[in-house]
């Protein structure tokens, strides 16, 4: 990837105002941001996009978020996920963490704490 290549981030999240608000916070933050507001239109971002993290809700209409993350994790093991939840399942939280999430965020969530997971993720490659 060249130095002036912005990288990728899709947000996947059922309600609007949540992909407003990362959208515009992460383009901001120099990203080029996707939006999908179900499974069917994230994956096929996913795949034609690439992106390098994706913002994926639990909770999504007809396909949820760990099918989501599964379907990720099998066509690109690259791409960095960071879960959001407006729920405290932790069952479905640790599932998601052995599929290969980075780690979750619970609504409402701090944007500059959500901020400063991705930009760690995306520009250092730690784990925060």
């Amino acid at each position: 990837m060249g130095s002036g290549e912005k990288k990728k981030l899709l947000i996947v999240d059922d309600q609007n105002g949540i992909r407003i608000l990362l959208t515009e916070v992460f383009s901001s933050e120099g990203y080029e941001t996707f939006q999908a507001s179900n499974g069917k239109a994230a994956l096929e971002i996913v795949k034609k996009e690439k992106p390098e993290l994706v913002l994926l809700d639990m909770k999504i209409p007809g396909m949820d978020g760990l099918e989501i993350l599964k379907h990720i994790k099998e066509w690109n093991p690259e791409i960095k996920v960071i879960m959001m939840t407006a729920y405290g399942e932790l069952d479905m939280i640790k599932e998601a963490t052995d599929l290969g999430a980075l780690m979750h965020f619970t609504k409402p969530f701090d944007i500059d704490e959500l901020r400063s997971a991705v930009n760690g993720h995306l520009n250092h490659g730690c784990s925060v």
